[in-house]
């Protein structure tokens, strides 16, 4: 497993990180889960993702206990704050109030002293943005957090972040964003990538696989395997949903070829291709089940010719989403308090 610098700062992750949204807490069991982490491990990975919002914290305790024999030095984690947790007007959001007891909440669940990276789930435009700066600073002034990263924020909430932060001297900055990634939405290319890259802000990408349908498992005109996370329970038809489509399915069997040729999977295709863009520090990968995080830890230190690269524009085409307006969309607070996006 190759590891990488998050962006400028001194952090390295795994070129696999390893997320539990949708699985631990809510479509697997507590073993599998575990089984799934000491699979992660296995591989090499060192890098676990989580939120306080992924099961309504059993995602958090799952993770916690899993990693409770392993050194804590060698290891990464990283949680997100920012969608309910409660019912209560003061459950959600990015205020003093709200980052404070999450923080505190989401240590006692994973059973650690501190996070590596603390992540803004989304932005939050009902709270104003120096007191959501100085909190994530005073959590990383006691020791509690080590790290500061956002994600799904634009190009533009970024940058007035970054110079907040300048203005009020505050000593911790945004090193980390996590966007949605893949070879159909590349909505981050235009705005967040350049920016991110010259602040030197590392990008830490979900959804790789676009839940599942760049695996190719997904037939054009037949129905979803059974197992699937288009057929579970839960709230993962409802994800998956949005990308599934007569067109689109042809299109990703035509990719096969290209994974053939490059001697990878169709999974380790998809992961090995957002790995490949400058400014990229990680890939999060989930499962269900161990074997798909072994297969998809594959992708680590894999390297994607020109030859198949084009051929993967060629194929998608215009199925690919560019607009980076997309990203607002994504991100909105409105739109995301009623659910625990990624």
């Amino acid at each position: 497993m190759d590891h990488r610098r998050l962006g400028r700062s001194g952090l390295h992750l795994s070129e696999i990180t390893y997320g539990n949204w949708l699985t631990h807490g809510e479509l697997v069991g507590r073993e599998p889960a575990l089984e799934c982490i000491r699979a992660a491990l296995d591989a090499g990975i060192t890098t676990f993702d989580t939120a306080d919002v992924y099961a309504q914290g059993a995602a958090e305790q799952v993770l916690g206990e899993a990693l409770r024999p392993v050194r804590r030095s060698s290891v990464e984690i990283a949680t997100k704050v920012c969608l309910p947790t409660g019912d209560g007007p003061n459950d959600r959001g990015l205020s003093r109030k709200h980052i404070m007891e999450a923080c505190h909440a989401s240590l006692t669940r994973l059973g650690t002293d501190y996070v590596d990276l603390y992540q803004a789930h989304r932005f939050d435009d009902g709270t104003p943005l120096d007191e959501t700066l100085i909190a994530f600073d005073d959590l990383v002034r006691q020791g509690k957090v080590l790290y500061l990263g956002v994600s799904e924020w634009t190009a533009p909430q970024i940058r007035a972040a970054l110079d907040l932060a300048g203005e009020l001297g505050l000593r911790s900055r945004i090193v980390a964003n996590q966007p949605q990634y893949n070879m159909l939405w590349r909505v981050i290319e235009p705005e967040v990538l350049p920016l991110c890259r010259d602040e030197g802000i590392g990008q830490v990408v979900f959804q790789p696989l676009a839940q599942g349908v760049l695996t190719g498992k997904y037939q054009p005109g037949r129905p979803a395997p059974e197992g699937s996370r288009a057929v579970s329970g839960g709230r993962g038809p409802r994800f998956i949903r949005r990308v599934l489509g007569g067109e689109l399915l042809e299109r990703v069997q035509g990719l096969r070829p290209l994974a053939d040729a490059a001697g990878l999977s169709m999974a380790q295709l998809a992961v090995a291709w957002t790995l490949r863009q400058d400014g990229v520090s990680s890939a999060i990968i989930g499962a269900t089940r161990p074997e798909q995080v072994t297969e998809n830890a594959g992708a680590a230190g894999a390297r994607l010719t020109g030859d198949v690269l084009a051929g993967i524009d060629a194929v998608l085409g215009d199925l690919v989403d560019r607009d980076p307006a997309k990203t607002a969309q994504m991100m909105a607070v409105k739109d995301t308090w009623s659910q625990a996006a990624g």
